[in-house]
């Protein structure tokens, strides 16, 4: 398995965003559940989030993307993907 630091960069129809957040917060927890998103959150400036995910390669990540309620609101202006090293810490 492997690690990625996902940034989402929300797009400016914070109202469209906020219609969806309870679906997109729902897939979340569902993907929690499963053991495939280990942290998320919003930055305190509300203009995005970071997310880490483990899934078995990047391909599997962006189908986790493509399906996060979000993407299908179109609400993302951005997504950088890394694959993301954990070398220290509780994780490792």
């Amino acid at each position: 398995m492997a690690r990625f630091a996902v940034e989402l960069v929300y797009g400016h129809d914070e109202g469209a965003r906020l219609e969806v957040r309870p679906a997109h917060r729902e897939y979340l927890a569902s993907l929690v559940e499963r053991g495939a998103l280990l942290v998320s959150g919003p930055y305190a400036d509300q203009t995005g989030a970071l997310l880490v995910y483990e899934a078995a390669d990047e391909d599997e990540l962006r189908e986790i993307i493509a399906a996060d309620p979000y993407t299908a609101a179109g609400v993302i202006a951005e997504t950088r993907v890394h694959e993301w090293q954990t070398l220290m810490g509780a994780w490792v």
